[in-house]
């Protein structure tokens, strides 16, 4: 679902998902990408694998930036109301920041939604559950100051999927390079290369999702990497495997967690 026009400089999308992954739990992968989410999830308890153990999330959280892939674990239904947000602005519509936010948002005042949209998922009413989700945005965003320079970065960085020299988005946002750099780390936490080096992963990603045997080499080329070898590192670093294993993944069909982003369950 797109989001209200208000809401376009803030967020992708939102979108609605559920799986069943029967009786036995079932640990599967969410891959990095280029937005930051908000996750509303409903039926099973959902665990993310973390240096000290699985970790119970919340209804919501946020799930950042992700460098590599997050593990997760659940069992049975699972029904999920997502978020999407661009890194640069997902902080700004919480009122947080980057080093105070937490992946728990059980006490932030979205936590507030969750009831009502459980309701609305329970008599099957979907798109008014979306619906609400868009209307605390909208709300939120009449509270944040006018969009500035940031944003103008953001959409010169979204208009070329992530090939744009930072030079060239300071240009484009009419700040110099030190300015952009500052402040967008602020704003998102990680730097203008991070965020545009995961966009172009994504795309990659995607392209691998849909259609499988793509040729490396040529997708390389479109995306502007330097040659086939530097594509497959930089996708191996955010993935932990190279493009033809995530493709022969993509081809056995595993499930798939909110809009072009793929969860393959573990063997």
């Amino acid at each position: 679902m797109e989001p209200p026009e208000a809401l376009r400089n803030l967020v992708h999308c939102f979108w609605y998902h559920c799986l069943d992954f029967g009786e036995q739990p079932v640990v599967f992968e969410v891959p990095p990408d280029g937005y930051a989410e908000i996750i509303f999830y409903f039926g099973s308890a959902c665990h993310l694998a973390t240096p000290s153990g699985w970790q119970l999330l919340p209804s919501p959280f946020l799930m950042p930036l992700l460098q590599q892939p997050a593990r997760l674990t659940t069992i049975n239904r699972l029904e999920i109301i997502g978020i999407r947000c661009f890194p640069w602005t997902v902080f700004e519509l919480l009122g947080l920041s980057p080093g105070d936010a937490p992946l728990n948002l059980a006490a932030h005042a979205l936590a507030q939604l969750h009831g009502p949209l459980s309701q609305y998922l329970q008599a099957g009413q979907l798109t008014e559950a979306l619906a609400q989700v868009a209307q605390y945005g909208v709300q939120a965003q009449a509270q944040m100051p006018k969009p500035g320079w940031l944003v103008q970065a953001g959409r010169a960085m979204r208009a070329v999927t992530g090939t744009l020299p930072v030079r060239q988005v300071a240009a484009a946002a009419h700040v110099t390079v030190r300015t952009l750099e500052r402040h967008f780390k602020h704003a998102a936490g990680y730097t203008v290369k991070d965020v545009s080096s995961l966009m172009r992963f994504e795309q990659v990603r995607n392209c691998l999702l849909l259609q499988p045997t793509t040729n490396i080499a040529a997708l390389a080329y479109t995306l502007g990497y330097t040659d086939q070898s530097h594509l497959s590192r930089e996708f191996k670093r955010y993935s932990g495997v190279t493009p033809a294993v995530f493709a022969r993944k993509s081809l056995a069909k595993g499930p798939t967690i909110g809009p072009e982003v793929s969860a393959f369950p573990e063997p």
